[in-house]
C-alpha cells in the first residue's frame, strides 16, 4: 500500500537529473495532484479541450504549461497553471518534489519542449473551477492504477495511419495515453523501486 508518508519518503529521496537543455529548448511544468490517505488515494487528471492547432487537443493530461519569464523556476510554473486551469490553489498543499523530466513528442516525433513533472498533497478538499482549456476534471484511484488493473490499449489514428497505443482506463471510461502515460510510469517507479510496467502491446 503506497501511503502518502511512503510517497513522501520514495520522492524525497529519488535522484532526478535534469534533462539537457540547449537555446531552442522550451520548458514547461505539470502538477501531479494527489488527495486521500491509501487506500483511498486519488490522483487528478484533466481532459484538455478540443483546440484547432493544439496537438494534445482533446488528451488526457495533468494540469501544467509553459514557463513564463515570471515564474521563479518550474515548479512555480506548475502551480500558476494549475490555478489558471482549474481554479486549484497549490499554495496550501504539501509539494512532494519533482519527478523525472519528460521529452514531448507530436505526431510521434520529438519536438523541443521539456515537461518537468511536480508533486503535490492536498491536505484539504479544494474547490475547482475549469477554465476554456479543459473539460472535465478527473480523480482516479492511485492503488488501481500502480497495480496495471486499469491498464489497456486504445487505437488512434495518428497521420494516417493507424496506431495501437498502452495506456491507462480511467474509472470514468477517459483513456490515458502519450506524455501523460510516460510521466505515469516514471511516478509509479519513482515510488517502486521494482514496479514492472504492465504488458505493453
Amino acid at each position: 500500500m503506497h501511503t502518502i508518508n511512503l510517497i513522501r519518503k520514495r520522492i524525497k529521496i529519488a535522484t532526478t537529473t535534469a534533462m539537457a537543455r540547449n537555446e531552442e529548448m522550451r520548458e514547461s511544468a505539470v502538477a501531479i495532484i494527489l488527495r486521500n490517505p491509501a487506500p483511498q488515494t486519488e490522483l487528478l487528471f484533466i481532459k484538455r479541450s478540443e483546440r484547432a492547432g493544439d496537438p494534445w487537443s482533446g488528451h488526457m493530461a495533468f494540469p501544467g504549461g509553459h514557463r513564463e519569464a515570471d515564474d521563479a523556476g518550474l515548479k512555480e510554473t506548475a502551480i500558476r497553471e494549475t490555478k489558471e486551469e482549474i481554479g486549484l490553489d497549490l499554495s496550501n498543499a504539501e509539494y512532494l518534489g519533482s519527478i523525472k523530466e519528460q521529452r514531448a513528442m507530436a505526431s510521434g516525433r520529438n519536438i523541443n519542449l521539456i515537461i518537468s513533472p511536480h508533486v503535490f498533497y492536498l491536505k484539504e478538499q479544494s474547490i475547482t473551477s475549469t477554465n476554456y482549456e479543459v473539460d472535465e476534471i478527473i480523480w482516479s484511484n492511485l492503488g488501481r492504477l500502480i497495480s496495471g488493473e486499469y491498464h489497456d490499449t486504445e487505437t488512434y489514428v495518428i497521420g494516417a495511419e493507424p496506431m495501437t497505443c498502452n495506456g491507462y482506463r480511467l474509472e470514468q471510461g477517459h483513456f490515458v495515453w502519450g506524455l501523460t502515460y510516460r510521466m505515469l510510469k516514471a511516478l509509479f517507479s519513482t515510488l517502486d523501486a521494482k514496479w514492472k510496467s504492465p504488458k505493453e502491446i
